[in-house]
């Protein structure tokens, strides 16, 4: 295997090419992170529903605009999660253990899902899921990075292809929690994604061993002097949150809100600790700024795409049409629709990516370029017929094909470009502060969902549409400044 003095260093050795090219420690990292999908968009897959189904469906009847608020809070939770998970990695236990010990914390969220009944379940098993998803994000993403050294041209293709055994989990997890709760209740499908996870756990403990050393170390080590501050701020967190959910100023009705504003001040105090840090040199710096305006699109992108799991799941529950000679669809199953897309799609992307070599679209270039499809895929749903149960379902996968064209230029690329403008003291907690920028557009999703009305629609996916659009073009008009900041980045 090839191996580096240092995260970000020269190879040294022959270059290991046993998983498809890539680096064969990259099967382990893409095996875990489709099992933890595979639970993770399982369990989404059924949440929503799960929340404004009546108690007569086996749900909970909670209004409709705060069930698609609480999802988008939790998925936002999820990313903003990446800071503590990406925090505990590089300064108590390294992203290898952490990466396993996060996993451990999301299957408990699942077995709470699956066998605490009605809202306690709920109140346990998202803030556990949220916590440790954060946990196995961060360190997952950042441990691809680990096996490539900055100028290895794999790297896209490489990420490519760990996004594709995300996708693998994410299409197979919808299908089988979604057949469960037809057929069983919801609390079937939450127990099925429980044990998805623990597949994956034990997946990862098989092959931990092969994983570079540097994935071991704890780069900025928490001092025992330390220990005692940092406690203290956890438990004032907890405290501050007990008592605005005790006085009501924190409610299911606002916590899209909360996490948006958590979100911003955490990001602003990210980039703010790496443009002041004296372990920052000049060209880092500059990557660090030129990170700002790519942070920003990453939000407008995600604020759009995740609504598959808020306006999207409405849709499909109430517009499409998914009567098959008598046999009806589970809603939950259009979410396997875009990991089909991307199963099919990631290879393409990555073989271009890997042909064109230093030839390929610069990032900037590619962030604008998925802004723009992912507007224009809102715009697609304007002519689509109105009334219930009138949009076939071979129409919403077109739409749903764009979303997936629109992902593939954006993502992997995001990921991947993370990890080569971070700076050296900063390698996971940069990782961290691009999933706060889903974070932020994942919970700006549930908000924006809030305003979606099925009966008067067209404003909504016409105005979201062009502004996403707008910020695509935007991005695109100002490449070369940005590329300049980027410091020979690609």
């Amino acid at each position: 295997m090839t191996t580096s003095t240092a995260e970000g260093g020269p190879p040294t050795g022959e270059l290991d090419r046993g998983f498809f090219g890539q680096p064969r420690p990259l099967a382990n990292l893409f095996g875990v992170e489709m099992w933890e999908r595979f639970s993770f968009y399982g369990m989404q897959g059924i949440l929503l529903i799960y929340l404004y189904y009546s108690a007569s469906e086996g749900g909970l009847g909670i209004d409709k605009a705060t069930a698609t608020g609480i999802v988008g809070a939790y998925g936002g939770a999820v990313y903003l999660a990446t800071i503590l998970g990406a925090w505990v990695a590089d300064r108590v236990l390294g992203r290898e253990r952490t990466l396993f010990y996060a996993a451990s914390i999301v299957m408990a969220g699942h077995i709470a899902l699956a066998v605490v009944p009605d809202v306690a379940g709920i109140a346990i098993g998202l803030p556990l899921i949220a916590l440790g998803s954060g946990g196995v994000k961060a360190n997952a993403t950042s441990m691809v990075g680990a096996l490539y050294a900055p100028d290895d041209e794999r790297r896209d293709a490489g990420f490519s292809l760990f996004y594709m055994g995300i996708n693998i989990g994410a299409f197979v997890g919808p299908l089988l929690t979604g057949w469960f709760q037809e057929n069983k209740g919801f609390h079937w499908g939450f127990g099925l994604a429980a044990i998805g996870m623990a597949l994956g756990l034990v997946q990862y403990s098989i092959g931990r061993k092969r994983l570079p050393d540097v994935t071991r170390e704890v780069p900025n080590p928490l001092a025992p002097s330390e220990r005692l501050k940092y406690g203290g701020a956890l438990a004032a967190f907890i405290v501050v949150v007990a008592v605005l959910l005790a006085v009501d100023l924190m409610t299911a009705d606002n916590l899209s809100d909360w996490v948006i504003g958590v979100t911003l001040v955490a990001a602003v105090g990210y980039f703010v600790l790496m443009l002041t840090s004296s372990h920052v040199t000049a060209v880092e710096r500059s990557r660090v700024w030129s990170f700002v305006p790519l942070f920003v699109v990453n939000a407008v992108f995600w604020s759009l795409y995740q609504q598959q799991f808020t306006v999207v799941t409405v849709y499909s529950d109430e517009r499409v049409d998914r009567d098959f000679g008598g046999w009806t669809m589970p809603v939950s199953w259009v979410q396997s629709i875009n990991p089909v897309f991307i199963i099919l799609l990631a290879p393409v992307f990555a073989a271009v990516w890997t042909r064109l070599g230093s030839r390929q679209p610069s990032t900037p270039v590619k962030f604008g370029i998925g802004t723009v499809l992912m507007g224009a895929a809102f715009l697609l749903f304007l002519p689509l017929p109105a009334g219930e149960n009138t949009v076939s379902v071979l129409a919403l996968a077109g739409v749903l094909l764009v979303f997936t064209l629109a992902e593939l230029f954006i993502s992997p690329p995001g990921l991947s470009v993370t990890t080569k403008l971070a700076p050296q003291q900063f390698h996971t907690q940069m990782v961290a502060l691009y999933f706060l920028s889903i974070a932020l557009g994942t919970a700006m999703s549930g908000r924006l969902a809030e305003y979606y009305d099925p009966d008067d629609e067209t404003g909504y996916f016409l105005l979201i549409g062009l502004v996403a659009i707008a910020v695509g073009v935007a991005v695109l008009i100002f490449t070369k400044p940005i590329r300049k900041l980027m410091a020979g980045v690609h």
